[in-house]
C-alpha cells in the first residue's frame, strides 16, 4: 500500500494502537481494532459484489460508527467513495448517482426524522445501482471475514468525489485524489499541534459527508490515534454535555455553531471545566463573526483559530498561525505547501503592496482536486496551471494574512456600487437587537439592486424594520447600507450550517 493510500490512515493507527479508543457513539466505545476490523468486512462484501478497484461507491449515513466503517471500507477495496448529504432528497439522489457513475449505495435504513433508507430505495428504482441498505440490525457484512488486503492504489488515482454544496449553482463532483485527502488530514500536526502519543478528543458535530468533517476531524484525528465523539445532529446543549463528558479537546465547527454553544452557556454549566479541557477551537465553512469571536474568547478563554478551504481544495488551504497574535475576521495565511494569491477576471495577479486591493483567491498545492467528475470545461475553467479560482473574494494585508470579503457571486451592486455582504453582517450583528443576519441583493428598478437585511432577533429584545434601517443609516456609507429588513425566527441553513442565502429573498 502507498504511503498516502487513504484507508492508511485507519490501518496505520490500528497497528500501533489497536485497543485505543477510535470512536464514541453514546455509550458505545470502538477500539481501532475494532473500526478496523469492521472495514475489512465491508471491504470483503464490496469485493463479493463484484466491486472493482476504481469503481465508484456512494454512501449516505449520518455520524455514525457506521461512516467510518464503510468509508475506509469503500476505499480498502480500491474504490471511491462518494458521500452523500443525508437530507437529499429521491431526486437529488438520483442525479448523483448518475452524475458520478457509481456502481454501488451503501444507504442507512435511517429513522423516523430521517428516512435516508426510503429515499434510497426510489431513488435506486430510477438507476441501476446496486443497493446495500443498513440499519440498527445485523449489518449486512457482519458475516464477512474481519481480515483483508487493501487493494493498492496509486497517489494520483481519486480516492473520494465530493460534491460541492450547490450554495451558487448546480453541484459539480469534485475529485480529490488519495495524496490531495492524505495531504490535508495530516496538515493537523503544524496546524493544531497534533501528537499520537497525546491524543486529542475530537467533537464531531459537523457531518462526515462534507469535506470540513471528513477531512478536520475523521481523517485528522485518525492519522494520529485521537478519538472521534460522534453527533448525529448538532444541537447546542447536548454538544456541551459531550464536551463535558469526554473531556472533549478538540472542537471544529462552522459560524452558526459557535454562537448556539454561547447560547447555551447557562449559569448551570461549568464553564471552567470546559475550558480547561478545550485545548482547539477551529472555525470554518464561512467567516467568523468578529462578535461571537470575542465572546467565546471571554467565555471559553480558548481563542477560535479560523481557517479556510472548499470540497475542491480538500477542505483546508488557509489557517491561523499558531503561536502568533490572531487577526479575527482573517482565513490566516496558506497551510504550508500551499499557495494563495489574488487574481482579476482575467487570471491576473493582483500585485503585491496593495493590501487594500480586491480580488479573487486562485490557490495552488498537493490539496487541489484532480478535476470535476465528467466536466472537462468547468475544470479548465477552474483550473490553470494548477491555480484553481475560488470564487471568493478577499484582500491582503502586509502581514500576508487573507481576510474573505465575499463570494464574487454574493457581491451586489447597487447604482453602481459594489457591495460586499460579509462587511455589512460584521456591523449589523453588532447591534444589541441582532442575534443572526444575511445580507443579500434584490432586484430594484433604478439602482439594479437594493441591500436586504434578514434578521433572526435576540430572545426578548424588540426592534423596528424602521429603527435597525436608520441604525445602519448611522453606521455604513449611503450605498452600503440596507434600506429593506425582514426579521424571522431562524435563517435557513445547509447541512453543514452555512445559512443558505439563495432561498432568502
Amino acid at each position: 500500500m502507498t504511503d498516502r493510500h487513504l484507508a492508511g490512515l485507519l490501518e496505520n493507527s490500528a497497528k500501533r494502537y489497536p485497543d485505543r479508543t477510535a470512536v464514541v457513539f453514546g455509550d458505545t466505545r470502538s477500539t481501532y481494532a475494532q473500526i478496523n476490523g469492521a472495514a475489512n468486512q465491508v471491504a470483503n462484501l464490496l469485493v463479493e459484489h463484484g466491486v472493482q478497484p476504481g469503481d465508484r461507491v456512494a454512501l449516505s449515513c449520518p455520524n455514525l460508527p457506521l461512516f467510518p466503517i464503510i468509508y475506509f471500507g469503500i476505499l480498502k477495496a480500491g474504490a471511491i467513495v462518494v458521500p452523500l448529504n443525508v437530507l437529499l432528497k429521491t431526486r437529488e439522489v438520483a442525479c448523483h448517482l448518475e452524475d458520478s457513475g457509481a456502481v454501488a449505495y451503501l444507504a442507512f435504513e435511517g429513522t423516523a426524522d430521517l428516512p435516508v433508507g426510503d429515499t434510497a430505495r426510489e431513488a435506486v428504482d430510477r438507476t441501476d445501482v446496486a443497493l446495500v441498505v443498513f440499519g440498527a440490525g445485523p449489518a449486512p457484512w457482519s458475516q464477512q471475514s474481519p481480515v483483508f488486503e487493501t487493494v493498492e492504489r496509486d497517489d494520483d488515482d481519486t480516492a473520494v468525489v465530493l460534491y460541492t454544496s450547490g450554495t451558487t449553482g448546480q453541484p459539480k463532483g469534485a475529485e480529490l485524489r488519495h495524496r490531495n485527502m492524505h495531504f490535508t488530514a495530516v496538515a493537523g500536526r503544524a496546524m493544531y499541534g497534533l501528537d499520537a502519543e497525546e491524543p486529542d478528543t475530537f467533537l464531531c458535530a459537523l457531518p462526515l459527508f462534507h469535506a470540513f468533517g471528513q477531512t478536520v476531524i475523521q481523517n485528522a484525528a485518525f492519522a494520529f490515534g485521537g478519538t472521534v465523539v460522534l453527533m448525529p445532529r448538532f444541537d447546542a446543549e447536548s454538544a456541551i454535555t459531550l464536551m463535558l463528558r469526554e473531556k472533549v479537546t478538540y472542537f471544529a465547527g462552522v459560524p452558526t455553531m459557535y454562537w448556539g454553544l454561547l447560547g447555551a452557556l447557562t449559569p448551570d454549566v461549568p464553564v471552567a471545566e470546559l475550558a480547561a479541557n478545550l485545548r482547539v477551537a477551529a472555525a470554518g465553512g464561512a467567516a467568523l463573526p468578529a462578535q461571537v469571536h470575542k465572546n467565546f474568547q471571554d467565555r471559553f478563554g480558548v481563542t477560535i483559530l479560523e481557517g479556510y478551504g472548499l470540497s475542491e481544495t480538500s477542505a483546508i488551504s488557509s489557517f491561523s498561525v499558531s503561536g502568533e497574535e490572531p487577526r479575527v475576521g482573517s482565513i490566516g495565511k496558506p497551510i504550508a505547501g500551499v499557495e494563495m494569491k489574488l487574481v482579476d477576471d482575467h487570471w491576473n495577479e493582483i500585485p503585491a503592496g496593495d493590501p487594500g486591493a480586491i480580488g479573487e483567491i486562485a490557490i495552488k498545492g498537493p490539496n487541489i482536486m484532480k478535476c470535476y467528475h465528467g466536466r472537462p470545461e468547468a475544470t479548465a475553467e477552474a483550473i490553470r496551471d494548477g491555480w484553481f479560482r475560488s470564487g471568493d473574494l478577499a484582500k491582503k494585508g502586509d502581514d500576508g494574512y487573507y481576510v474573505i470579503v465575499d463570494r464574487s457571486k454574493d457581491m451586489i451592486i447597487r447604482g453602481g456600487y459594489n457591495v460586499y455582504p460579509r462587511e455589512l453582517e460584521e456591523v449589523l450583528i453588532t447591534h444589541p437587537a441582532v442575534s443572526l443576519v444575511a445580507v443579500i441583493g434584490v432586484p430594484h428598478d433604478s439602482h439594479g439592486e437594493e441591500i436586504k437585511a434578514v434578521i433572526v432577533r435576540e430572545p426578548g429584545v424588540d426592534a423596528t424594520e424602521d429603527e435597525l434601517v436608520a441604525w445602519g443609516r448611522e453606521q455604513l456609507a449611503a450605498y452600503k447600507y440596507p434600506r429593506l429588513v425582514e426579521f424571522r425566527d431562524a435563517l435557513p441553513l445547509t447541512s453543514t450550517g452555512k445559512i443558505l442565502k439563495r432561498e432568502l429573498s
